[in-house]
């Protein structure tokens, strides 16, 4: 039912706010293995519906990208172990293993419909270097220009992060910066976002449209893992949080229900959907959320109002402190005196000469480094607020 709580305030005529999901060219989904996988086997109905179901869209003219978790889960019990493994070793050898028949699955099922699928493997390393990532972009354009629907996966036999919690549903919002999709749709065993946790609080209610990630909704955000899933609520909110900042949409539904991306497209009112804020490039999404920030700049308040209200370069007069450890064209994070994110950019300079020049004039800069390639440590170009 509709939520009243103070989180859902803003919402408004939630009915209307989903039309503009008919127009949609270009979609990525994400399925956790919560809704692909049962106890120690493939849910083989689960899979049958979600083929059947993206073909649908397919045949309609929308591009699919679908990002998909099962693999750990797919092949665990092909090792003959009696329950999911918590080692790394036996986790990446199971992925290996896993990955062959979940890929199996979807081919043998695309194909049933006349579509054609490829596999991609990949780790945030390839989102952090840049040339990777255009790589990557270029190689996803012509699959979907061929009409091919890329299948995309975590390297689990490779990638430490994915075997944390809920690393591919921040992978979908990666990808869905790096495709610049227009919605990402996130398919798991919950039927979406809620004032609480619906399996311990009775009165938790759901919320249909999310306006702004306020606080408020980030309390209310709790870990929802399963036995055969690494993901929870708070990394969905993560994805949302992502993607929306970049301009686009995203909805949180249940994996389970009949169609559910079909209807989804068509208005319905199903799960909850988080509405875009301002649309940003693709080189400021890669800046701002495909590369982990080497440090960190805490700036004062004319600092801050100069980028923010301002649109200005961030220039060593107004930054307080530095921390950590980063190179020439780092990414860096931009931080309030309080402690407040506010903008993420490429600096100029590494950590050291950067600490050197902090809170001292730019005219000043050769006479202390001995060189001057730069007047600012942020180009304005190269830095993306966040709020």
């Amino acid at each position: 039912m509709n939520s009243s709580s103070p989180i859902a305030q803003k919402q408004c005529n939630p009915t209307e706010q989903r039309t503009c999901l008919r127009d949609v060219q270009r979609i990525v989904v994400k399925v956790g293995s919560s809704t692909i996988s049962e106890g120690a086997h493939l849910n083989e109905a689960a899979l049958d519906g979600l083929v059947h179901d993206l073909a649908l869209v397919k045949q309609d003219g929308v591009e699919v990208i679908l990002v998909t978790s099962g693999a750990i889960a797919a092949g665990w019990p092909q090792l003959g172990l009696k329950q999911r493994p918590n080692t790394l070793p036996h986790l990446q050898a199971a992925a290996a293993v896993g990955q062959i028949r979940l890929m199996a699955a979807y081919k043998d099922r695309f194909s049933n419909y006349g579509q054609r699928a490829a596999s991609m493997l990949l780790t945030r390393d390839d989102f952090s270097n840049r040339e990777r990532y255009t790589r990557m972009n270029d190689t996803m354009r012509a699959l979907l220009h061929f009409g091919v629907i890329p299948i995309i996966n975590e390297n689990d036999t490779v990638a430490v992060d994915e075997i944390r919690v809920g690393d591919n549903d921040t992978l979908s919002a990666y990808v869905t910066n790096l495709a610049q999709a227009q919605l990402l749709i996130i398919l798991s065993d919950q039927a979406g976002f809620y004032t609480a946790d619906p399996r311990h609080n009775p009165n938790s209610t759901l919320i249909h449209t999310v306006t702004t990630i306020s606080d408020e909704i980030w309390q209310a955000a709790g870990t929802a893992g399963t036995t055969s899933g690494t993901g929870g609520m708070v990394t969905k909110l993560r994805a949302a949080e992502i993607v929306t900042n970049s301009g686009e949409m995203m909805v949180m539904a249940q994996g389970q229900e009949p169609l559910i991306v079909t209807r989804i497209l068509k208005g319905e009112l199903l799960g909850t959907l988080f509405l875009p804020q301002s649309r940003i490039s693709g080189r400021k999404r890669w800046i701002a959320y495909s590369r982990p920030p080497k440090g960190r700049l805490i700036v004062d308040s004319g600092a801050r109002d100069a980028l923010v209200q301002g649109g200005k370069s961030l220039l060593p007069a107004g930054i307080r402190r530095v921390e950590g450890n980063f190179d020439y064209s780092d990414t860096v994070s931009c931080l309030t005196e309080n402690g407040v994110e506010f903008a993420r950019g490429l600096v100029n300079y590494n950590a050291v000469d950067t600490a050197k020049l902090a809170g001292k004039h730019t005219k000043d800069i050769e006479n202390i480094l001995g060189y001057r390639d730069y007047d600012e440590i942020i180009h304005r170009d190269n830095l993306v607020l966040l709020d």
